[in-house]
């Protein structure tokens, strides 16, 4: 879970302060930084520390069980250090879960009610008689690096895989319109944005809820649609990664932007199983066959394209013949950046209700093996990079040289490009760096 404080220099020092802690995936950090733009438009200011604070927020995370106890801990630290403090995010949608546990926090809010968060801090913190609306940019307050940002395009999910409670959450797929997305894209760009990593709940899916409505864009309709987002993405110079695609038939439609350059070539596909046995009461699509051919084709169209997924082991019900035909699966998809996670009994998830629940040390025994298959397989594809060059985006400078990322590494969850030093490097850069040694997960090159 990531967990992230919001800090920034206060310029007036009679202005209220808010506190913003956010926690969970990059889709509550979107909504934490659209809270935050909020709030400096109103002259509030964002606090350093709970102490420095007048109020805390708190943006929860409630998909796993463990998520949900990390989030009920961090309103305990914000109520302890500080007093004055109000829940929004995912498990505000459980507004008993909190209010039962801590029965001092101030108002609860659910996930993506920016109006009612803002309601709430105006009822215990009144804001300020003249708002200093000429401090907040045009492309709001972010809490991510200058030169990449999360660019949203719906909340909520129609899918209803047993094992996942986010449309209990969150609710149905809600698509925002596609010339208010390439609008804020441009704007970010303007911003000195370098890298948009596009996420929603189900990203292909975008548009489907609105009948993938046109809207005129730079005088043409561009419908609400996944292959209208992308060229319009693609025509604004950036690098443009997506996450969270299913791998619906449409989205073969993307793989010639990403063969000539438009797109990045990376597509973060969420699996999460190979076994039809399992994927059936997962309620997930079951014909993995066809997508081993959908991805070859792809390889074929674009050489250097990347896939990232997630997988669970020890789903109920599931055997040791199925795990294996995972391994052999992997083995033959050959998937570029793999995230494994032990099943676990999600609260108000339906799958807590199946039969054949797989024992914990069966759990970890399977997880130990498929990390150590996705290892050998990460450490054969940096391998075959050693001499080539690639382009690489530069996040962060140090005393030993600098650190990016290639196209095939996504922020906080791929691998590094470590570059020898070079005193005119600065964080967004763009370089060409020839790699000369890599492991499993990293690559280390020079310019």
């Amino acid at each position: 879970m990531t967990r992230i404080k919001a800090m920034t220099k206060a310029t007036t020092l009679n202005a209220p302060r808010v506190g913003v802690v956010s926690l969970g995936c990059p889709k509550a950090l979107v909504d934490s930084e659209r809270i935050i733009t909020r709030l400096r438009a109103e002259g509030y200011q964002i606090a350093p520390d709970y102490h420095g604070a007048d109020l805390v927020l708190v943006n929860t995370c409630g998909f796993l069980d463990s998520a949900r106890k990390e989030s009920l801990e961090a309103i305990g630290e914000a109520i302890s250090e500080n007093g004055k403090v109000i829940v929004t995010g995912c498990l505000g949608a459980e507004k008993d879960v909190i209010t039962r546990e801590h029965p001092d926090v101030l108002a609860v809010t659910g996930p993506h009610q920016y109006e009612q968060v803002m309601d709430a801090v105006h009822t215990h913190l009144p804001a300020p008689s003249h708002p200093f609306i000429a401090l907040v940019p045009e492309s709001g307050v972010r809490l991510t690096p200058r030169h990449y940002a999360y660019l949203k395009i719906s909340e909520g999910c129609n899918n209803k895989c047993s094992f996942c409670i986010i449309p209990s959450l969150r609710g149905g797929l809600t698509s925002r319109r596609i010339d208010a997305v390439l609008k804020e894209a441009e704007q970010l760009r303007n911003a000195g944005v370098r890298e948009l990593l596009v996420i929603s709940q189900d990203t292909s899916a975008y548009g489907l809820d609105v009948g993938y409505t046109p809207y005129d864009w730079k005088g043409r309709k561009r419908e609400t649609r996944f292959r209208d987002l992308c060229e319009g993405l693609g025509e604004l110079d950036m690098w443009v990664r997506l996450h969270y695609v299913y791998p619906y038939p449409h989205v073969d439609e993307i793989i010639p932007m990403m063969a000539d350059g438009r797109i990045l070539p990376y597509l973060d596909i969420p699996f999460q199983h190979s076994s039809p046995s399992v994927l059936r009461p997962m309620r997930r699509p079951a014909n993995q066959e066809k997508t081993l051919n959908r991805i070859a084709a792809w390889r074929r169209a674009v050489p250097d394209l990347a896939i990232r997924s997630s997988f669970i082991v020890g789903f109920p019900g599931e055997t040791e013949e199925d795990f294996q035909h995972l391994l052999d699966w992997m083995k033959e998809a050959r998937i570029d950046r793999a995230g494994c996670f032990r099943y676990e009994n999600v609260t108000g998830a339906a799958s807590a209700d199946l039969e054949g629940h797989v024992p914990e040390d069966v759990k970890e025994d399977r997880w130990r093996r498929f990390m150590e298959l996705q290892a050998e397989v990460s450490d054969q594809r940096s391998k075959a990079q050693i001499g080539r060059t690639l382009e690489v985006i530069i996040d962060e400078i140090d005393e030993d040289g600098a650190v990016g990322r290639s196209k095939a590494d996504a922020p906080e969850i791929d691998g590094s490009v470590f570059v020898d030093a070079h005193n005119d490097l600065k964080p967004g850069d763009i370089v060409q760096v020839r790699i000369t040694d890599a492991d499993a997960y990293d690559l280390w090159g020079e310019i």
